[in-house]
């Protein structure tokens, strides 16, 4: 008869810091004292397959997900053309809007109003990326 387990997984250093982060986050809000986060960071680093490192966490609460910060960043924008395209209309629109009221006599500031709903859109449109990316790149525990 055959002996059928699942094969166990190797644990990557990924694995392994994400998993010293959880036990030093847990030692910094007292569920672990100092003794136990060294034990435990010990044994994170010593070992070898993910099942050994699901048991290091096993009675620590899962991280809470990172809240998205403020979506429009240089990084953003690096990382989505369309963001640039989108912030280059807004600029322009912006500046077409500003030039037109100050050759028309400079009264009441109307170009706030657009370029407030312009930049209302721009940011939408950069937080809409952000959840987007962060559904894409979330790695299930």
């Amino acid at each position: 008869m055959e002996d059928i387990r699942p094969a166990r997984i190797r644990a990557a250093d990924a694995d392994r810091e994400r998993v010293a982060t959880t036990v030093q986050t847990a030692g910094s809000e007292g569920r672990l004292t100092l003794d136990e986060v060294e034990e435990r960071l010990t044994h994170v680093y010593a070992a070898k397959f993910t099942d050994e490192l699901t048991a290091l966490t096993a009675d620590l609460p899962r991280p809470a997900p990172p809240r998205p910060g403020f979506p429009l960043t240089r990084a953003a924008l690096r990382q989505h053309p369309a963001l640039r395209v989108h912030l280059a209309v807004v600029v322009a629109v912006a500046v077409l809007v500003i030039v037109r009221w100050a050759v028309l006599g400079a009264g009441f500031f109307w170009p706030a109003f657009p370029m407030f709903w312009l930049a209302v859109s721009l940011l939408v449109h950069a937080r809409v990326r952000s959840f987007r990316g962060s559904a894409r790149t979330a790695v299930p525990y």
